[in-house]
């Protein structure tokens, strides 16, 4: 599940350099008082296991969904975004991000892990997973973030998994993905 929406939002338009400052705050930042639909309460109530990364925002869309984690990790920590210097261009934040997401699924991933790197945390996280699934008593949850969810997935299915609702790309969307 990925987590609820951040009570930082910044400014409308910042230059390069600022987003720095914007990570670094988004990263901070909680969900505040952001709440979870229906359908994100059931799923985490079925929930024999909650695993979270380590970011305000996973931690405190658990608390709003009224469970505490069983293992807080940051192999489930988003990945990072290269800011690049450009001068005199002011974007939206998530122009920003998704330019630079775009610099680092390319390749170009400056001072933050790098995609390929990720894919092997991806790898790891998805092990963890896998171990926690077999010995729970139930459904395992993961709060998490958007891309490594999807990375995560990815791993899953490779190993065996198979879909059974794909999440969407909004706060508290969740994929269900069943080991066959």
């Amino acid at each position: 599940m990925r987590h609820g929406k951040p009570t930082y939002t910044g400014f409308p338009k910042v230059t390069s350099a600022e987003m720095i400052d914007w990570i670094a705050q988004y990263d901070l930042s909680d969900t505040g008082s952001d709440t979870p639909p229906g359908a994100s309460k059931l799923l985490a109530s079925s929930a024999s296991k909650i695993v979270s990364s380590p970011l305000p925002r996973a931690i405190s869309s658990l608390k709003a969904l009224g469970r505490d984690p069983d293992i807080i990790d940051g192999v489930f920590r988003e990945a990072e975004l290269p800011v690049s210097r450009i001068p005199a261009l002011r974007l939206s934040p998530l122009n920003w991000a998704i330019f630079f997401r775009i610099m680092w699924l390319c390749g170009l991933s400056r001072k933050v892990e790098r995609f390929r790197m990720a894919k092997k945390r991806a790898v790891k996280a998805a092990d963890l997973l896998n171990s926690l699934a077999k010995n729970a008593n139930g459904p395992v949850l993961l709060l998490g973030h958007g891309i490594m969810n999807r990375l995560i997935a990815k791993e899953l299915i490779a190993s065996g998994w198979k879909e059974h609702c794909h999440p969407g790309k909004e706060y508290w969307s969740a994929g269900i993905y069943k080991f066959l």
